[in-house]
């Protein structure tokens, strides 16, 4: 008790509020920056020490499992001692523990595999394939979408109404045709995980009961990025009595297209009894511009539950605001603003760039390549997603289970042992008229003499390895399991063949594959359950490496500038933020305006790029910018006049300050008689009539700024109107 309390010394009123609060129903609406995973985990802490929860008695869901390491560790070094059978985890992996232990109950077999997205989507063209359905007109990525979407609302394909329409009836029977598939070959994807173990509590009354009276008080972080199915879930398992704790911010919920229901944070006070609401609103990331800014820009959203950010920290800079007269340009600034911020001491890895599209990046990459700026697209390809671990594993779940269809088809011919696509669409053939898995198809198709010559004897040495591994593996620690298949598949010898560094680094990464087991064995744990030895250990290993081949997270390099999406942004904090291509169409996002709803969204990720920067943040757009193969002229974003004029101030083209921005403005450093372009460039006037040579003979209407950079707008016959720098546009007065 004494430990917790000095702990709410060192925190503010609110904080305090929200740790200390009696059992019961609570909802801590968290601001940017404000402090809410210490929160969260000194609420844990506080239940445990003075309201006398058991450890046992503690659930608390996350959505990232970096998430769940990062609150299981804090709670150790606070109460000091071991958590490790605490039920802390992502809501996949708690629904996964649940699955594991009443495996009967959930009607799954006992070693059920679970699929990541790129073998489900692999699985669903193998069914388009087998049923002859054009993939054309059901692309393989639309029915993964439909699928994951109904398991989202907990939706199975019988529940599904098509209401007669022809395409949507297909997808309900690709849905269902789907589902046989993953029952016949024990298959649980992700989406799987929740909707299973809500029908698990859900149809066991007696097994709701007793989690229902276990658990004293669950807590939830990010509750504004919940879907329909994980709040039925919620509200199932406390049956709408046991203590709640949700943490979450309304203007921060920007996942709306991938499921999340900004209606279920709404909705909460209302629909659990007795609610507490507590408001973190003092934000120690940010200075007061930024802070400011960002309120005022979200402000313009209805329906929102209300909260001011604010900071008894430094004023700050003003926002700066850059108007690239193309993609460019305004990637040239970008750089020359890092490498002088670099200059002033900055290290590159306190810089980040966020763009609304992954498009964007290719500009701003040449750029950065160009300069000798190193830089990183954070949130590149993780360890368990790559090519050589993927294999790695499809033959590690093989020898778990044999019934696994989508590993199976993996790695039949990897590396290649002459097994061709005419053979294995036989035994796709083969095993969709008997109903069984390729495996078993595979074994008859070689006793029955239905296929013959090179097939034959390569398709029973594949299976005799698998069983020779099988058998191998009995004696075997889960390392030295991972290392003799590697080696006896031939995967560690497929890439040592391989030219280049590539191969080098497929194999360094099988190696690691190795480390990690070895690692896993040694006191790491999944989700609380000790991992085992043998067999039972590769089970635990393989559901730790699907459930985090969801994630993506890049590796730490040297010091470089980081680039990701602004919705790869949430959850990070950089001192000198870059919110690029901040212009109508691209963001807010073109697609915003077709539907409800969205037009906010994509201000509340405006809100969420704003406030990831402490000190100084740059707004840049374009006004002709290339995507997509065409060129554009933009507008700025109407989220820049919804900034107030007195927190940011516009940069010239020539680097310097000018006067604040205002929401009516005309283009910077606007001429009214023309340019001068200096000794070695020609001195324009409005009016005069030049020559371009690719264009050919225009007027000019525009001009702005002096020297090579200046810019002038042409009039061409038959081309329209163009922007220009003077430095490189050859033009010639007439």
């Amino acid at each position: 008790m004494d430990d917790v309390t000095a702990i709410l010394d060192q925190m503010n009123p609110a904080q305090r509020e929200a740790v200390s609060a009696p059992q019961g129903n609570m909802l801590v609406l968290a601001g940017a920056g404000s402090g809410k995973t210490r929160v969260l985990v000194h609420r844990i802490a506080w239940l445990m020490q003075a309201e006398r929860l058991s450890p046992y008695a503690v659930l608390a869901v996350t959505f990232t499992n970096k998430a769940a390491r990062e609150m299981r560790t804090r709670l150790e070094a606070l109460l000091g001692i071991s958590l490790r059978h605490v039920w802390v985890g992502t809501f996949h992996s708690i629904a996964h523990r649940l699955l594991r232990t009443h495996w009967q109950d959930a009607r799954l077999p006992q070693h059920f595999q679970i699929i990541d997205s790129d073998d489900q989507l692999r699985l669903i063209k193998r069914l388009l394939k087998d049923y002859n359905i054009d993939d054309e007109r059901y692309p393989p990525r639309q029915v993964q979408s439909f699928i994951s979407g109904c398991k989202e609302e907990g939706l199975r394909p019988h529940q599904v109404d098509a209401h007669g329409d022809a395409y949507l009836s297909q997808m309900v029977e690709l849905y269902e045709r789907y589902q046989l598939t993953c029952e016949r070959g024990g298959l649980v994807d992700f989406g799987e995980l929740l909707l299973r173990s809500l029908e698990l509590l859900r149809d066991n009354p007696a097994l709701l009961a007793h989690y229902q009276e276990r658990f004293g008080h669950v807590l939830v972080d990010e509750f504004q990025d919940t879907n329909t199915l994980q709040y039925a879930w919620l509200k199932l398992l406390t049956g709408m009595r046991t203590p709640m704790t949700v943490v979450g911010d309304d203007d921060q919920s920007i996942y709306g297209w991938r499921g999340a229901r900004i209606e279920n944070i709404r909705r909460f006070e209302n629909e659990f009894p007795d609610t507490k609401l507590v408001r973190l609103e003092q934000n120690y990331r940010s200075t007061s511009v930024i802070l400011d800014a960002a309120n005022a820009l979200i402000r313009y959203n209805a329906e929102r539950m209300g909260k001011e950010l604010w900071t008894a920290g430094d004023h700050g800079e003003l926002i700066s605001v850059y108007g690239g007269f193309n993609d460019l340009d305004e990637a040239r600034y970008i750089v020359d603003t890092i490498r002088e911020r670099v200059g002033e001491g900055i290290n590159r890895r306190e810089i980040a760039i966020l763009y609304r599209s992954n498009a964007q990046s290719r500009v701003i990459e040449e750029t950065l390549i160009r300069q000798g700026v190193p830089y990183r697209i954070y949130g590149g390809q993780r360890f368990y997603e790559r090519l050589e671990i993927k294999n790695a594993l499809a033959y590690l779940r093989l020898l778990l289970n044999r019934d696994d269809d989508a590993s199976l088809e993996r790695v039949i011919n990897v590396p290649a042992r002459g097994i061709g696509t005419r053979t294995v669409e036989t035994l796709r053939n083969r095993a969709r008229q008997t109903g069984d898995s390729l495996w078993q198809a595979l074994h008859d198709a070689t006793s029955d003499g239905s296929l013959r010559g090179r097939a034959v004897s390569s398709l029973k040495a594949f299976a005799d390895l698998i069983e020779q591994l099988d058998n191998e593996a009995a004696g075997l620690s889960l390392h030295e399991i991972i290392d003799r298949v590697n080696e006896r598949t031939g995967l560690v010898e497929h890439h040592r063949n391989e030219k280049g560094e590539k191969g080098q680094a497929r194999v360094e990464n099988l190696e690691e594959l190795v480390t990690a087991a070895k690692a896993f064995t040694q006191g790491e744990t999944l989700d609380g359950v000790e991992a085992g030895e043998g067999m039972a250990a590769l089970e635990a290993f393989l559901a730790e490496a699907a459930l985090n081949a969801g994630e993506h997270e890049a590796d730490e390099f040297e010091d470089c500038v980081q680039l990701m999406t602004l919705h790869s942004a949430k959850g990070l904090e950089f001192p000198v933020v870059f919110m690029a291509g901040v212009e109508e169409g691209l963001f807010p996002h073109k697609m915003s305006m077709e539907e409800p709803g969205r037009l906010e969204e994509e201000r509340r990720l405006c809100y969420v790029g704003m406030t990831r920067a402490m000190k100084k943040l740059y707004f840049t757009h374009a006004e002709l910018r290339r995507l997509h193969g065409k060129e554009t002229f933009q507008r700025p974003s109407r989220f820049l006049r919804e900034v107030p004029e007195g927190f940011m101030e516009e940069v010239r083209l020539r680097g310097q300050v000018s006067r604040p921005v205002t929401t009516s403005r005309p283009s910077p450093g606007l001429q009214q008689n023309g340019v001068e372009g200096g000794a070695d460039l020609p001195s324009l006037s409005l009016g005069q009539r030049v020559s371009h040579p690719v264009f050919g003979e225009g007027v000019i209407l525009n001009a702005e700024g002096e020297g090579e950079r200046a810019r002038v707008q042409v009039s061409f016959e038959g081309e329209g109107d163009k922007w220009l720098v003077l430095g490189f546009a050859k033009l010639t007065p007439l």
